[in-house]
């Protein structure tokens, strides 16, 4: 059996406050048992729909939620997080964080992060499929991928607000998959 592209690497998975963040925690499962070293780090509204507790007993490591809140006076928690990934996923990533990013807007630990970051980065959007269509976040998401960065999804379904369209956030096993050909493919 050959090892997985992920085995040995160091995963930071970003949630934001999507009903779809209860899937992060399947996530950081299947990361960790494709070998990974999955680091969470979740915004406040992540926190309303998943504890923290959930994602570090899943993880292993405890959750970065507080930008002003250092656990090591010798490193910048962020600045050291982002330093140590090999990839950057951001499942599920709200409208509401794809405008931050692309306009570099930094009010909390994972937007922080995500500025001085230099891995990769594989976002997996999760939202209503008006906030998803609209032209503020194409626009965004536009610019994103302009950066080089990785999309995977929306599909399309039922979603939790009861609208019928493009917006769930894509299966767990396809952004673990698209994670590992993310990996393998910086590799070297």
């Amino acid at each position: 059996m050959t090892a997985s592209p992920l085995a040995g690497k160091t995963i930071v998975l970003g949630i934001t406050g999507s009903i779809a963040a209860y899937k992060a925690a399947d996530l950081a499962s299947k990361l960790r048992q494709a070998g990974a070293e999955v680091w969470p780090v979740m915004t406040e509204g992540a926190k309303r729909f998943v504890t923290p507790l959930t994602l570090q007993a899943v993880a292993h490591h405890p959750v970065a939620d507080d930008l002003w809140s250092e656990r090591d006076p010798e490193v910048v928690g962020h600045v050291d997080l982002a330093d140590r990934a090999d990839l950057l996923i951001v499942a599920p990533a709200t409208a509401n964080t794809l405008a931050q990013f692309a306009h570099g807007l930094a009010p909390d630990f994972l937007t922080s992060l995500y500025l001085v970051n230099r891995a990769p980065v594989l976002i997996a959007p999760a939202m209503n499929g008006k906030m998803w269509s609209h032209t503020a976040t194409q626009a965004n998401v536009a610019t994103l991928r302009a950066r080089g960065h990785g999309f995977i999804g929306p599909e399309e379904g039922m979603q939790a607000c009861g609208y019928e369209g493009v917006g769930r956030l894509w299966p767990v096993e396809g952004i673990l998959a698209e994670a590992a050909r993310l990996v393998a493919g910086s590799a070297g």
